[in-house]
This record gives structure tokens, sequence and C-alpha cells, in this order.
């Protein structure tokens, strides 16, 4: 892929090669490998796969950390989720909740069988949406020693109650009648209708102040990639209602969790009430002055320090 692509510049001191796998549905996923430019090929090292937010790809977000992580020592799997971004799929921009953690321990499979990893020691950031798919996959893949999420979302919980729990009763049945009509239409004409922008073009920033964050990233030069539309197809929304990516939290079986959030991120209250939820040993890290966003790309306020010391605090070092 052409360098103009990623929305940051390689550091000389990191290796990034493409790479392809399966997941167990058959489905190849597109995927970078991040390594320290004076990597070892004899040695074996620690790993961390990185998932991008819900409607992003590698090229942003998660190759900023990769990139970052890498020069620390890390091995770092970056990927485009099934059916989004470069990866394969039937629809493109479908969206599911079982194949979205699938993905990661798609990853797993992968990295965990390069000769140069240490399998006792992998770990998962996941940043945004990504969040919960990592703590959903590691709840029931042991092979993830750690995970770590960044402004993280539970899509299943905002689908099926509206962001800050806002939807009543009666706008569910509404929205799950016009899902429900949606897929005879969608049938009919062989062709799967997408929603609105995630990430608005244009916005009036005061009455839209979430869209506005979003806009500012995707569809500005900061963060636009033209495959991350930060739209889905509507018919995708019903099985987010019908999962819920967060119960069971307690199966990770002492496996450490850290949950960073912006102190004026509009979706601190997501991590705020995981960290109740999850067992010990589990950390909540508050960024001073940083909103959901600043934290998919901006190196001088997301806390690599922080990431860096997790992670080798939870795999032995």
């Amino acid at each position: 892929m052409p360098k103009n692509t990623y929305i940051f510049d390689l550091s000389p001191n990191v290796t990034r090669t493409a790479v392809d796998f399966q997941t167990r549905f058959g489905i190849g996923i597109a995927a970078d490998l991040y390594r320290p430019a004076d990597f070892d090929e004899t040695r074996a090292y620690p790993a961390l796969i990185v998932g991008a937010p819900y409607g992003g790809v590698k090229e942003q977000g998660p190759g900023v950390y990769a990139n970052e992580l890498a020069q620390q020592g890390f091995v770092v799997l970056t990927f485009d989720p099934a059916w989004n971004g470069a990866s394969e799929g039937g629809q493109m921009h479908l969206s599911s909740p079982d194949q979205m953690v699938e993905d990661f321990m798609a990853c797993v499979d992968f990295i965990g069988t390069r000769s140069f990893v240490d399998r006792d020691r992998i770990g998962a950031i996941g940043i945004c949406g990504s969040g919960g798919f990592a703590l959903s996959a590691a709840k029931i893949d042991p092979r993830i020693k750690a995970v770590a999420t960044v402004s993280m979302y539970d899509i299943s919980r905002m689908q099926k109650n509206g962001f800050g729990d806002s939807l009543t009763v009666a706008d569910r049945t509404g929205l799950l009648t016009t899902l429900a009509e949606q897929r005879w239409a969608d049938f009919e004409t062989g062709e799967q209708t997408l929603t609105d922008r995630g990430a608005p073009l244009a916005w009036d920033a005061e009455a839209n102040p979430v869209g506005a964050e979003f806009g500012a990233f995707y569809s500005r030069p900061r963060g636009y990639h033209p495959r991350a539309i930060t739209q889905f197809t509507m018919t995708s929304t019903p099985s987010w209602m019908n999962f819920a990516l967060m119960d069971d939290l307690e199966w990770l079986a002492g496996r450490p969790v850290l949950l960073v959030v912006g102190e004026h991120a509009h979706s601190r209250y997501f991590s705020e009430d995981v960290f109740k939820q999850a067992h010990d040993p589990k950390e909540i890290f508050i960024v001073p002055g940083a909103n959901h966003v600043d934290l998919y790309d901006k190196t001088d306020v997301i806390p690599f320090g922080k990431l860096v010391d997790y992670f080798e605090t939870a795999f032995g070092k």
C-alpha cells in the first residue's frame, strides 16, 4: 500500500511488513506486522495486537500505536476487521460482534505461530470499539495474557441502549421494526443499505459535539483514510443488540486489565463501568485534558510510557 495512505510517518527504528491470514470463518484478514529495526529473529519477543476504532482501519490509530510500541521492543500486529478496510468479506462494511471478536483471536493464531514471538507474552490493545472486542476475546481466549483499552466503547451496549443509555423501550421497538423491514428491502435489491456516517463531513459542533469530534479526525486530513468511511450496514445493528460484549468478565481469571480514558472523553462512562465490573487486577488511567479522539493519534497525549510499563509488568519483565 502506498505510504501516503498511513496517517503517520514510519520511524526509521521500525520495520513494517504486510501480512495476511484467515479467521476460523475462512475470511482473509489484511494486517501489518511491526518490528524493531534491530529485530533478531532468534529471540522470542513480547507481542501486542492493536485493534482499530469501530469504523477505523490499521493505517490510522493502530499504526500510530504500533510505530511507537515497536520502538520499545514489542512485535506489534495491526489489522483490518473482516468485511472492512482491506480485509475480505462478501458484503463490505458489514459489522458482526462474533466476527470482530474472532478477528482478535485469529490475530493470536497468527502471531503466536511466529517463531520470534513468546506465546506467554501476548497482549491486546483495543482502541474505541476494539476495546470491547479485545476484552470479549480475552475472556474466552486465555492466550491473551493482558488487555489494555483506550477510549473504550461498548458497541453492544450502545446499540442496545443508545449513547448514554438514552434509548427507550419504545425507541428500541421502533428501531427493530425499521431494521426488520430493511432486511426485506436489502434482500429484494441484493444491496445492503448503509447507516449514516458516524463521522460527518460537515457539522454543527454545538448541536453535535460528538459528531464534530469524530469528523475532525476521520473527515479531515488529520485522520482521513478512504477505507474508513465510518458506516456499516443498517442490518448489522440487531446482532449487536443481541450480543453482550461485557458479560462474564470474571472469566479473565486474574489476567490484568488497564482502561485508559481521556479526562473529557464523551465515552468515559464505558470505561468507568467496566472498571467497576471487572475483577482484580485492574486499573483505570485518566489522561488529563484529553477527549475521546485525542487518544487515537496524538503521540504527545497518548500515555505510551504507561502502556509499556503495564505490559512489561503483566509479562513479568
